[in-house]
């Protein structure tokens, strides 16, 4: 593969995220004061991608000025990193797919801890311990954060969905 088409999908990253972050610009007109409006987020979001893509970008770059191929043998890893599976992937992105999709209507709390306990299997992990620790410690972390601290209303969920959200939110003293 060309340099050119090596630095293309993070030049491309770059500069969509700098695109999109310029869109934002009106989010924040219904803010007064010192309050964390709309477009915080998805500002945080697009700046950490637009970092991410750049430092793909440098890493492409340095590989490519150092002269060494970044092509393997047929079937062998490149860079010592094993390749993808793009069934895992597939499963990945269904995963993300139905955690948006789901969550509406399970509630934040609920979905998100199916989501980082299924992504945790999807990606190897088979400790029931490790996984449970993960989704509790990941799941009221983000409530912590997202609730208490950015006072942002996350979905509760629909009839007993809503209650178990709510039942949690009391015995975690966020609401």
């Amino acid at each position: 593969m060309g340099p050119a088409r090596r630095v293309a999908a993070p030049l491309a990253g770059v500069l969509l995220s700098l695109a999109l972050l310029l869109s934002t610009r009106g989010l924040n007109q219904v803010v007064h004061g010192p309050q964390l409006g709309p477009g915080f987020w998805p500002r945080l979001v697009l700046i950490g991608l637009a970092a991410a893509c750049l430092a793909k970008l440098v890493s492409v770059l340095r590989h490519d000025r150092g002269g060494r191929s970044r092509e393997a043998p047929s079937g062998e890893a490149r860079d010592g990193v094993a390749g993808i599976s793009r069934a895992k992937l597939a499963a990945a992105i269904a995963l993300i797919f139905l955690y948006v999709l789901v969550s509406e209507s399970a509630g934040f709390a609920l979905t998100t801890a199916g989501f980082i306990a299924a992504f945790m299997w999807l990606c190897g992990a088979r400790s029931p311990l490790v996984i449970a620790a993960n989704t509790l410690v990941g799941t009221v972390g983000l409530l912590y954060l997202f609730v208490k601290a950015v006072y942002l209303p996350l979905p509760k969920g629909d009839g007993p969905f809503e209650a178990v959200t709510l039942a949690l939110y009391r015995l975690l003293h966020i609401f």
